[in-house]
């Protein structure tokens, strides 16, 4: 393929499961519903269709509100939590702390309290050497403990994990949110359902826009005391949501695309071919002895640290983010319409790259 050529194409990602369009079915749906007037601000049918749904699949404790995007489902989660002299105790690595533009910080006024992880997850004692001069006026109080899962990193919170973590918090009536951008992925890692994980949280954020929506997200918000911790009026949020201009009003549209991704496991599906696809650039990457796989591969991310001298090169076969450029870090991300040939793209150009060269074979497989 000649540059001009290149420079025409269609682009082809790694980078993000945020550079992916909408999933047919879902884009579908929602041309199926283009018709009529209905009522607008979860007051139609639809939209009350998919509180039920919500209420079956991750338990009768939690109510659901839709967002447009992943920053305010995971502001606002946290300022229904806390008051501006809270803290928030989350990790370093987290988008909470790198990639919200200090929203948390400018919106609720609160501290974030960093943990620096070499995973990406927290540790159960990184969360009580946090809890120190309670009661001082001169120091932000921790309320919130905030994690990712699957964190950003690409690793995964096992059951047992999220069971400690939420020990802890109730030990020190602290509450436990969860970025849940790619929840769906930790989901089908941990061959679990979503009310078995969602039960540590008392706050999630759901994903959609990675995981084929389109510009669709949701909070979850716990609606029942368990034992000492007291939470607020879950009928608070409407009015926090509407303040901070995230209120939908066609809301049947973006009910819609939750409910499709919902039914018939659409989500699993989903999340299954992503992963799938990740653990299988992995394999190959490993073949590769210049490249060096840096985590476990448990969701749909792959970091490795490839030769400085190669990145300019492998990304004009396809594209990819370079997650900390000093080392050489990239991450290698799928989504729902990752194909083989995408992985081809930059396995066989860095096998023309290797000292070792080798031939680097398409990898078929009939689940993908």
């Amino acid at each position: 393929m000649n540059e001009q050529t290149k420079q025409n194409a269609p682009l082809r990602s790694l980078a993000s499961d945020n550079h992916s369009g909408v999933h047919p079915e879902i884009l579908n749906s929602l041309i199926a519903i283009n018709s009529n007037h209905v009522h607008s601000y979860e007051g139609d049918d639809i939209s009350l269709e998919l509180k039920k749904i919500v209420k079956h699949i991750f338990g009768e404790q939690f109510e659901s509100y839709l967002v447009f995007n992943g920053t305010a489902a995971n502001v606002l989660s946290l300022q229904h939590l806390v008051k501006p002299w809270n803290s928030v105790i989350c990790a370093e690595e987290s988008h909470l702390n790198l990639d919200e533009c200090g929203a948390p910080e400018k919106l609720i006024g609160c501290k974030l309290d960093l943990i620096k992880t070499r995973d990406g997850k927290i540790k159960p004692e990184d969360i009580e050497n946090k809890l120190i001069r309670g009661g001082d006026q001169h120091y932000s109080q921790p309320k919130v403990v905030s994690i990712t899962q699957p964190t950003e990193l690409g690793t995964v919170y096992s059951l047992s994990e999220l069971e400690e973590i939420h020990k802890i918090c109730r030990k020190h009536h602290l509450y436990l949110h969860i970025d849940g951008a790619r929840f769906a992925n930790a989901v089908v890692h941990l061959n679990t359902d979503f009310k078995t994980m969602a039960q540590y949280a008392d706050a999630l954020s759901f994903g959609g826009t990675k995981n084929g929506l389109m510009g669709c997200e949701m909070v979850l918000i716990k609606n029942q005391n368990e034992g000492l911790v007291k939470y607020p009026s879950s009928q608070n949020f409407k009015f926090e949501r509407k303040q901070s201009m995230q209120l939908p009003s066609k809301t049947r549209f973006l009910s819609q695309q939750f409910i499709t991704y919902f039914k018939n496991d659409l989500w699993k599906q989903i999340a299954g071919h992503s992963s799938h696809l990740a653990k299988v650039l992995e394999a190959r990457i490993k073949a590769i002895p210049e490249i060096k796989v840096l985590l476990p591969v448990q969701s749909n991310a792959v970091f490795c640290e490839i030769p400085k001298t190669w990145i300019k090169e492998l990304r004009q076969e396809i594209f990819f983010y370079v997650w900390e450029e000093k080392r050489s870090v990239v991450r290698l991300m799928t989504s729902f319409d990752s194909t083989h040939e995408d992985l081809d793209l930059l396995i066989n150009k860095a096998s023309q790259l290797s000292k070792h060269k080798f031939k680097a074979e398409p990898t078929n497989d009939s689940r993908t």
